[in-house]
């Protein structure tokens, strides 16, 4: 059975960290998400979030991060090895359901890279 959990380990909190991911990563978009992703030396997929105030009150913008976290806890495999990844909403976003965030997210990690 594979492991679907969330672990610290996991997870990016340093500012200095997402700031180097920012400037040196590889940046992609769909409609309601951006992604940044940017090699690490941890050896762990590792995962960022970032929802700013421009999606809505704070209800709006948990969920929105409880709809990212839940889609990588279970689709780990869709995240490259040894990389960090930042997802960030962008503003104007509707209230999505867990299947259409999952279907958007998927395309999105699915997709090559336009190099």
């Amino acid at each position: 059975m594979k492991e679907q959990t969330y672990r610290k380990l996991e997870r990016i909190t340093s500012r200095n960290r997402f700031r180097a991911i920012y400037q040196q990563g590889t940046w992609r978009s769909s409609q309601h998400f951006t992604t940044i992703t940017c090699s690490n030396a941890q050896g762990a997929k590792r995962l960022g979030i970032t929802v700013t105030k421009k999606i809505g009150n704070a209800v709006r913008r948990n969920r929105v991060k409880r709809l990212i976290r839940e889609f990588f806890r279970l689709n780990k495999a869709l995240f490259p090895a040894e990389h960090d990844v930042v997802v960030m909403a962008k503003r104007n976003m509707p209230t999505l359901t867990y299947q259409q965030a999952c279907k958007e997210l998927t395309e999105l990690f699915s997709r090559k890279a336009n190099v």
